[in-house]
């Protein structure tokens, strides 16, 4: 977790994501959160170590995993990143009212109990604003199930939130 020098502290911030193009605004998004949560911790003398999980990346090592119960070396490394973190960012972009099935199905490969305590900020990106209710009544259940400490704050941003 934690690692601590001179007059510093260094935090792991794990930023996980569940965009399926590239570019993402859900890639967009996350980072733009990573940054000002970096900064932050800057501003109070912490350092931040940030490690990214892009879970199109692993889809088929999480289904592989969903099926067999195994996870592969890099979906297993991946995980590692994520709980041995000292808090998290996640983010997804939303489909039919709720999180992607990729995100969905990466917190189904977790043990359980493996989110309890961590801290995590929501963040989802959408076509359309009435989406952004998705944080509230999809997204945060989900980590509260997990025991996650999650912001009281969702982060969602639609397509017009982006400009031209």
């Amino acid at each position: 977790m934690s690692t601590y020098t001179r007059d510093r502290v260094t935090r792991k911030l794990a930023v996980v994501l569940a965009g399926l193009s590239t570019p993402s605004s859900t890639r967009l998004l996350a980072d733009r959160l990573a940054d000002a949560t970096t900064a932050r911790l800057a501003a109070e003398g912490i350092d931040t170590e940030r490690a990214l999980i892009e879970l199109r990346e692993h889809a088929i090592a999480v289904t592989s995993n969903l099926v067999n119960g195994f996870a592969s070396p890099e979906l297993e490394a991946a995980i590692e990143s994520l709980t041995g973190a000292d808090g998290t960012i996640f983010s997804t972009p939303i489909f039919t009212t709720s999180y992607s099935g990729l995100f969905k199905s990466f917190i189904d490969v977790l043990e359980p109990g493996s989110l309890a305590d961590l801290p995590v900020i929501i963040a989802a990106t959408g076509g359309t604003e009435r989406h952004s209710l998705a944080l509230d009544y999809a997204i945060r259940p989900l980590f509260t199930y997990h025991h996650a400490i999650v912001t009281p704050t969702g982060v969602y941003a639609a397509t017009g939130d982006w400009g031209s």
